[in-house]
């Protein structure tokens, strides 16, 4: 399954004017979005530019990625696995 990574700058927007720590890095799938505030690639990837061809959430560069990937969903250690 692959997966696309990227920051959502509304969200660190968000965060500096409201002084919140909503997690700003989301993991796109074909099963739905994971966010969080760490992502550890286990295994290869690539940095992608597509400013004419942007996600359907308006990034234009993201990292993809068929290999694992674990997404702290939270401030402490919780994390999730995506295979």
């Amino acid at each position: 399954m692959i997966k696309r990574i990227h920051v959502n700058q509304h969200v660190i927007r968000r965060n500096r004017k409201t002084g919140e720590l909503e997690p700003p890095l989301a993991v796109k799938t074909s099963r739905g979005n994971i966010v969080g505030h760490r992502v550890a690639i286990e295994g290869a990837s690539e940095l992608v530019y597509m400013p004419d061809k942007p996600l359907s959430c308006g990034a234009r560069v993201w990292v993809e990625t068929h290999a694992p990937v674990v997404v702290c969903t939270d401030g402490t250690d919780a994390s999730l696995r995506l295979n």
